[in-house]
């Protein structure tokens, strides 16, 4: 079936691969998007261009293909360009309005922000849990009890647990019922993105991260606070270890 936005011719952008420099030194995921970034806010790049494709992009800033597509896949889950598979990397449309919110956030991350902004997480992801045992129902319950399952049903499927593993935490902020939190909570995790899909590729993260939601599950399911509390706790405590363990491979 033929959509909208397929039968509309996007605009190209022909000038951007020459327009960008390679980056100096070897560049990580934060460093790339910040400098599409540039050229994405500059007012020249038009809603619904499309970006050059991911070997251009990298032949031009001088990186491996690897960091344009980790890059790219940031700027898509903030929803600053669409990736559609088999067409290629789009502007959103009101991208302008977008992003100076998502810059005031810190949306490239360096090393120390995004740490800070892990410390943040451990502790609302924490509160969120309390919250969640104190008004959670039988159905509240077993949507987690769901989500848990595609955890383990994922397999060697990365994208598919992680997709699972955000909605069991995003039911648990649901639950929890604080739609500030909710949506702070929300708004870390986009910004964590990358980085929760480099975690996946270190030993033993599905196994720990699967009985890390076990405990959380059962104390929201006892309706105990307290434990829940400890539990998410403690997951975080791990989920921090393995991503240290993922931004120092990558330094």
């Amino acid at each position: 079936m033929t959509t909208q936005s397929d039968q509309q011719t996007p605009a190209a952008a022909p000038d951007l691969a020459q327009l960008l420099r390679p980056v100096v030194r070897e560049s990580s995921v934060s460093e790339v998007a910040k400098r599409l970034l540039d050229h994405l806010t500059s007012g020249d790049i038009r809603p619904g261009t499309r970006l050059p494709a991911e070997r251009q992009l990298a032949e031009a800033l001088g990186v491996a293909r690897s960091s344009v597509r980790g890059a790219l896949s940031a700027l898509d889950v903030l929803g600053i360009i669409e990736i559609r598979p088999g067409s290629g990397s789009y502007v959103r449309e009101g991208t302008s309005e977008f992003l100076p919110r998502a810059i005031n956030w810190g949306l490239m991350l360096g090393q120390r922000r995004t740490r800070d902004l892990v410390e943040v997480r451990t502790h609302m992801e924490a509160v969120s849990a309390r919250l969640a045992a104190q008004r959670t129902s039988d159905a509240d319950v077993a949507r987690l009890e769901e989500h848990l399952q595609h955890m383990r049903e994922a397999g060697g499927d990365a994208k598919a647990f992680i997709e699972a593993d955000i909605a069991f935490h995003l039911e648990t902020a649901r639950i929890a019922g604080n739609t500030v939190l909710s949506d702070i909570l929300h708004s870390i995790r986009a910004l964590l993105q990358v980085w929760m899909e480099r975690v996946s590729d270190i030993e033993g993260t599905v196994s720990g991260t699967l009985c890390e939601h076990d405990a959380v599950l059962a104390a929201i399911r006892d309706r105990d606070p307290e434990a829940a509390d400890r539990a998410m706790a403690e997951h975080m405590r791990m989920a921090n270890a393995r991503l240290s363990a993922a931004m120092e491979q990558a330094d």
